[in-house]
Order: C-alpha cells, then structure tokens, then sequence
C-alpha cells in the first residue's frame, strides 16, 4: 500500500483542508502483508472520522492499511473538524466539500474510479451520521454507506444537547441552525431514508453496527427500526459488551470491509 497525506486549497471552504489517502499497491515484499492492485481505476471508500478526531484518526488506532492491502480498495479519510458533515449555518460548507469537492479533487490527483458501483463510504459516530447522510442524500454516487455506533437521529441528539447546557447547544446552533432550519431537514436520515426508498432511483445498500453499552445504542434501535417499517433491506449488527471505543471499531470495519460489494474482490 501507498500512504499520502495531502493538504490543497478548498473552493467550498475558503480554506486549506487535508486528506490522508491510502492507495492500492501490489507486492508481495512487504512482512505479513499481500498488497493487490487492479489494472483500473481503484474502488474507492471515503473514511469519515467522529466529533473529537480529524482525518489521521483511524490510521492511528486501527490497522486500516493492513486490512485494505489485500482488496485493492483506496480510502480516502478527510478532516472536516466538528461540522457534522454539513453546509453550517454559521461556518464552511462541509457538506459541498466532503459529498462534491472532495471525491472531485481525489479523483484528479489519483488513478480512482468515480463509478457509482466502486464508490462507498463508511465513518464512526459523527462520521457514521456522515457517512449515512452521504449514502442517502447522494445515492447516485455511492453503493454501499456504513455507520459505526453512529449518530443516527441528529434531532433527538440535538435536543439532548439543549438539555446539557448553553455552550454545547450553541456548538450544535452554529452547525444546523434553529428548530425549523433547512439543515436540520436535509440532515434527518429517517426522512432521508423514506425518500430514497420511496423513490425509483438507485438505493445504496446499508449497515449498521453498535454495541449495546454504546451511549447512541437507543438511537440505532430507532433507526434500524425505521428502516425495517418503511421496508428498506438494511445489514444491522450489535454486540454485547462493547461502548462507544476503538477496541470495538477495530472489530467492525473489517466488517464492513467484508460486507462492501467490491465488484471484483480478489480471491483469498
């Protein structure tokens, strides 16, 4: 595999921004690792990280590169700070950024495919709520979209952070805006998720995973619910024991590397 960490100028931010990129390499010379490379372009997943974390988190805590190595699949972990994935009401567009100018921008400095069947995009907790939102209010470019211990009902957490006091609802006022705000709309993955099911276009297929210690555990419940109501096949898993922590995100994305719908997965 190949490590790159990148820092460019941000149209939609007005700002530089950074990326780390892990990028398929084959060999065979590397201790305890196989690395496989297609003759295309790369299968692509974006890698989002959590609220306290920037783009440099999960090569840190978890062995991402080694699990990657053999599936030639690059990964594409961005920095978005504390923005929820969204254009902010009172600060950068990190919804353009991360859904439009980012997969633009990778696929200009590296050999990526921008086939919607190679494209997937996976995150923890606030990147878990980013990574759904990216899945559902982009179908057309993503297959597959993942959510580990996410956030999942961004209203209810919000309203929770109303209760805990004036200077953490203010950081959530700064991002989504008041009650009735557009943002808030658009980033409500119930809704979201009705209208992709409801609608004739492509529907990318879905994950879940949360342990039942997890402090987001209810609201997972909620959502796996909501998408067995309005009929929306979705892979939903839980595990005994585990909280919100990397012990339990080490564990799950290879998970979710197993699960992704890699068109052309090399045989073991």
């Amino acid at each position: 595999m190949a490590f790159i960490q990148c820092d460019f100028g941000s149209d939609a931010l007005g700002m530089a921004c950074s990326m780390n990129v892990i990028l398929p390499q084959k060999v065979n010379t590397q201790i305890g690792m196989k690395g496989v490379a297609g003759e295309g372009k790369h299968p692509t997943l974006f890698l989002l990280h959590g609220l306290s974390d920037d783009h440099t988190i999960w090569m840190r805590r978890t062995s991402i590169e080694r699990y990657v190595a053999p599936l030639g699949l690059a990964v594409v972990m961005p920095n978005v700070h504390r923005s929820f994935y969204t254009d902010m009401a009172m600060g950068g567009k990190y919804w353009t950024f991360v859904s439009e100018e980012l997969p633009r921008v990778a696929r200009s400095l590296f050999h990526l495919s921008d086939k919607r069947e190679d494209n997937f995009v996976a995150g923890l907790s606030m990147g878990g709520y980013g990574a759904m939102k990216m899945g559902l209010r982009k179908p057309e470019m993503f297959a597959a979209a993942a959510s580990l211990s996410g956030v999942m009902d961004i209203n209810s957490w919000i309203n929770r952070m109303e209760s805990e006091g004036p200077d953490r609802y203010a950081e959530f006022l700064r991002v989504f805006g008041d009650k009735d705000s557009e943002l808030r709309k658009f980033g409500d993955l119930f809704d979201a998720a009705k209208e992709v099911q409801d609608s004739a276009g492509p529907k990318p297929a879905l994950y879940q995973a949360c342990g039942d210690a997890d402090f987001l555990y209810d609201q997972n419940l909620k959502f796996r619910d909501h998408l067995k109501t309005i009929g929306y096949d979705a892979v939903y898993e839980e595990d005994a024991g585990y909280g919100h922590g990397w012990d339990y995100w080490d564990i799950t994305i290879q998970r979710v590397l197993d699960w992704l719908p890699l068109q052309n997965r090399p045989q073991s």
